[in-house]
């Protein structure tokens, strides 16, 4: 039992998405926004099992997440995609300090990619309304969701890529 799990870790670890995704932690929240907490699980699993395991990989967070949300016109998918792709051209770096740093400038990178498709679709679907301005405060939601995703992967990511690495050695 203890090889099987350790050997799925990275699948199992996989499941957790869904439900930090609903339980929404509101002491890790800044302005009442929470990291985008899909990136700190697709960047170590595109980094180790590369772009199109990542852009996979990218497409079933997304189909999960959208379905768990309520509102069904706007989705996940493309940022998800997106950066599963990009994530699995990045390659290892041999300092572990600019690792860190840089785990959380990649999902920097990625959750302002994702806010922007998604502010992007919902721009798009509510042009025609004469408010549709109304909806520009929400940068400030993006970059609070950007701040606290650099902010909280290099810890996240560095744990999980440690796992991943883990996993995918031979266990006896």
């Amino acid at each position: 039992m203890n090889k099987f799990f350790f050997k799925k870790l990275s699948i199992v670890s996989f499941i957790f998405i869904p439900i930090i995704f609903l339980w929404h932690p509101n002491w890790i929240g800044f302005f009442g926004v929470q990291p985008y907490w899909p990136l700190f699980w697709l960047l170590p699993w595109s980094m180790i099992n590369g772009s199109i395991n990542g852009l996979i990989f990218g497409l079933f967070l997304g189909l999960i997440l959208d379905s768990l949300t309520l509102d069904d016109s706007f989705t996940q998918i493309p940022g998800l995609i997106f950066c599963g792709f990009l994530f699995g051209r990045i390659k290892f770096h041999s300092d572990i300090l600019v690792g860190h740093f840089r785990y959380g400038l990649i999902c920097s990178f990625g959750s302002f990619l994702c806010g922007s498709l998604y502010f992007l679709q919902i721009l798009f679907r509510n042009f025609t309304d004469s408010n549709f301005l109304i909806l520009i405060p929400s940068f400030k939601n993006i970059l609070a969701e950007v701040f606290l995703t650099g902010f909280f992967a290099p810890f996240f990511c560095s744990q999980l890529l440690r796992m991943f690495k883990f996993s995918g050695r031979k266990l006896q």
